[in-house]
């Protein structure tokens, strides 16, 4: 814990408000263009179509909604390497925020994927080969009752720390890819981004609340149906939750630099173009100020 809260500390220092995130992914482009992305389909970025989008932002609160629903589709779809889920990345720093529902919707979608529940059946499998949690038997009764367990831990803490908390206390659960900068920057911002969260409203950075939370609370509610789980062990609580956060830090990471292993070893662009939009548009208002 202390070494993350140093790492937002040195990430927020030079920040006047203390809101934002020195070298974190500011939009690279034009207003006009900034909105037009907003409102476009990842895959339509390059299209001649894309510049007839309405621009987000503009017109009833309604068409943010529809702006940000057709942005959660697009996540819905990411996967690494195919096969991972990546629906709770947004590779666009300017999305648009989600309602309560689509926040529902973004976490049971991520929860009833196929890989999750596969997930949770190695996990139970490599915990009965060790013998974790001495509590369950041993034999298919025993292993089917981790993986329920399994299945369970990551249920609680995506559905309270990704759904309900974030609804409630109004911040944005996703994973906003920085993209840029030097590696360890970018590693220390994926470790931060689980102590700190975009607000709905401000879309500045705030204490992520939501997160920390809700893995203390999942990893209180898993005492529950552990065998060896004592809901009145605080201790215990707490390490998992840590744990959980850990793990939450380490996939970040694995998220941030995933766009640039697919395009340098597979020859494939998750972003569908966004990357390379965006560096070009930053290098032009670089080339601007520096007219000015």
């Amino acid at each position: 814990m202390l070494f993350a809260t140093g790492c937002i500390d040195r990430l927020c220092a030079q920040s006047p408000d203390g809101g934002d995130l020195p070298d974190a992914p500011q939009p690279r482009m034009s207003n006009t263009e900034l909105l037009a992305l907003l409102a476009t389909p990842a895959d339509a970025v390059n299209s001649d179509s894309a510049s007839q989008e309405q621009p987000a932002g503009q017109g009833q609160p309604q068409d943010k909604h529809a702006v940000a629903q057709r942005q959660l589709q697009e996540e819905e779809k990411q996967r690494i390497a195919g096969i991972l889920p990546s629906f709770n990345i947004s590779y666009r720093y300017d999305a648009a925020p989600l309602t309560a529902g689509q926040k529902f919707q973004l976490g049971f979608r991520s929860m009833v994927d196929p890989v999750t529940f596969g997930t949770a059946f190695i996990t139970g499998g490599y915990r009965e080969m060790n013998d974790g949690e001495s509590g369950f038997e041993w034999g298919a009764k025993g292993y089917f009752e981790r993986a329920g367990a399994g299945y369970l831990d990551a249920f609680d803490s995506t559905m309270i720390g990704n759904a309900l908390l974030p609804a409630l206390l109004h911040q944005d659960p996703r994973y906003f890819r920085l993209g840029h900068g030097s590696k360890m920057h970018r590693v220390l911002y994926a470790a931060a981004t689980s102590f700190i969260a975009r607000g709905d409203k401000s879309r500045r950075w705030q204490p992520n609340y939501s997160n920390v939370m809700g893995n203390v609370i999942a990893g209180e509610i898993s005492n529950f149906y552990y065998p060896s789980g004592d809901p009145t062990n605080w201790e215990v609580t707490v390490t998992t939750a840590l744990i959980q956060t850990v793990e939450g830090s380490l996939g970040a990471a694995l998220q941030e630099f995933w766009p640039d292993l697919s395009r340098r070893y597979l020859h494939k662009d998750p972003t569908h173009g966004l990357d390379a939009a965006n560096e070009r548009a930053y290098e032009e208002e670089q080339m601007r100020k520096k007219q000015q």
